[in-house]
């Protein structure tokens, strides 16, 4: 991958110690780290290499231990196909549940004023994520959820995000070689890198295309978002008309879950990894179908959703973060 994207998924030996170093110490500290980490990749494991290096003075022994127990992808979790189970989980969410839900404890995309981001003729959603990133792991529960409101995925995978990061092996899928038909919409699920560290990197999958480091140079900066939000993962354009920078919900709302039990959870309303990924799902979906005109009625003819599109400021079509 070329461009400025690359060089926001780095960080210095002492921000990536200061980031670790605030863990476990109350909301407070966790949500100065997070807001450090900016939502956004990086590369950790500098500390690891410290760690290391102190080791070496000790004995090639003790060295060899650590590398063995690290590995070189860190304990990655592969990709593997998303079984039928997991998948009628997340199309089958009773509607009672998402109505309760509502917008749940996300963030609604923010509408813009932009030219139409479209493919073959119909709206295109672009998401932008990495696969190590928990933040993207988050996120990409619910624009599942929600595009399966309006079509097919095919070779969608289950994998997690880094073992050695914040929130660390959050369960999520990837986009690295799936597809998505849809008569309604166009989906583009970009993953620029893997969770596997390969020489202090995480190796990369797929490379922005010039239209897409394009797309993210523009709307992923001020003033469509904060300045110390600029370059952020997840990043996700719905249809030139709504945007999507960061994850909506937290990702420690999945800690310590695997993906078929956050699934199964969807049929509770009140579990805090529900509220965020339906509200997530319901959310995005309102976006979709104002992008839509209102298609398919199975997805948009339901009040749950024409409530949150009649939201002013959020997915309802009144809302803009830029005039002109």
């Amino acid at each position: 991958m070329t461009g400025s994207v690359k060089n926001k998924h780095k960080s210095t030996p002492a921000k990536s110690a200061a980031r670790s170093s605030t863990k476990g110490r109350g909301a407070g500290a966790r949500a100065a780290q997070r807001q450090r980490y900016r939502r956004r990749g990086r590369r950790p494991g500098f500390t690891m290499w410290l760690v290391i290096g102190a080791l070496f003075v000790v004995g090639a022994a003790l060295i060899i231990a650590v590398v063995s127990q690290r590995g070189s992808s860190s304990g990655a979790v592969a990709r593997t196909p998303v079984s039928a189970t997991l998948m009628h989980s997340l199309t089958s969410v009773p509607e009672s549940v998402s109505a309760e839900v509502g917008g749940g404890s996300a963030t609604a995309p923010t509408a813009i004023d932009a030219p139409a981001l479209t493919q073959n003729g119909k709206p295109l959603v672009q998401f932008v994520g990495a696969e190590y990133c928990p933040y993207c792991a988050a996120e990409r529960w619910g624009l599942v959820i929600a595009l399966s409101r309006f079509g097919t995925f095919s070779g969608l995978k289950t994998t997690a995000s880094s073992p050695s990061d914040l929130d660390a092996n959050t369960p999520t899928f990837s986009f690295h070689g799936a597809t998505y038909t849809s008569p309604y919409l166009a989906f583009d699920g970009v993953e620029i890198n893997s969770n596997v560290l390969a020489g202090g990197n995480y190796a990369t999958l797929d490379a922005l295309s010039q239209s897409q480091q394009q797309l993210m140079a523009k709307y992923d900066a001020p003033p469509y978002v904060a300045s110390s939000a600029a370059g952020t993962i997840p990043f996700s354009d719905l249809g030139g008309k709504f945007l999507i920078s960061g994850a909506a919900y937290d990702p420690a709302t999945l800690s310590g879950k695997s993906a078929q039990e956050i699934a199964d959870l969807l049929t509770d309303p009140s579990k805090a990894s529900t509220q965020g990924i339906l509200g997530t799902a319901n959310h995005i979906t309102a976006a979709l179908c104002t992008l839509t005109g209102n298609q398919p009625a199975s997805a948009c003819d339901n009040p749950t959703i024409k409530k949150l599109q009649a939201s002013p400021g959020a997915t309802g079509s009144s809302g803009s973060s830029k005039a002109g």
